[in-house]
């Protein structure tokens, strides 16, 4: 129950953050996407399952938020949870290599989904403008902001493994 409340918390946080903060930190009108950084980090950290949920919540309030239509988002974040809970089986709490490389894959990947679903299919074909001037900033700047935020995702949830793992010795 702690743990559900916590990532809520969570998710809260990062949107708020991504919404306020560092939209007035922009630059050339890039901000970091603090969604992908979270969906991520709880998808290789706790697994599949986990990814895909936190994925879903995250897509669903930026498709609230700033979506055209519902869904879309939650869907691409969704994936992209499940996915990076693919790597949990290799995930080492002391490697930031990992999750700074599928932090970066999964904002990449993000950008150029959003790219092909919402422009190339309304007949926009400037790829290399887009990919020059919005994915490729916004993953570089995700990547800085990852090096601060992951510690403090994997320093939390650290804690409430050990909590758990007390309870669960206790009923043992």
């Amino acid at each position: 129950m702690l743990r559900k409340v916590i990532v809520t918390l969570f998710i809260l946080i990062c949107f708020i953050l991504q919404c306020s903060v560092f939209n007035s930190l922009a630059f050339a009108g890039i901000i970091p996407n603090l969604m992908i950084i979270l969906t991520s980090s709880f998808g290789f950290m706790r697994g599949e399952k986990e990814g895909l949920v936190i994925g879903f919540f995250c897509g669903l309030l930026s498709d609230i938020f700033f979506g055209s239509f519902l869904g879309f988002y939650a869907l691409v974040l969704m994936y992209i949870g499940f996915l990076n809970g693919k790597f949990s089986r290799i995930f080492y709490p002391e490697d930031i290599k990992l999750p700074i490389a599928l932090i970066v894959i999964s904002d990449l990947s993000y950008g150029v989904l959003c790219y092909c679903l919402m422009f190339l299919l309304r007949s926009r074909f400037e790829f290399s403008y887009y990919f020059r001037h919005v994915i490729l900033p916004e993953a570089i700047y995700t990547i800085v902001i990852t090096i601060f935020l992951y510690p403090v995702i994997l320093l939390v949830n650290g804690k409430l493994e050990a909590r758990e793992k007390r309870r669960a010795q206790k009923f043992v």
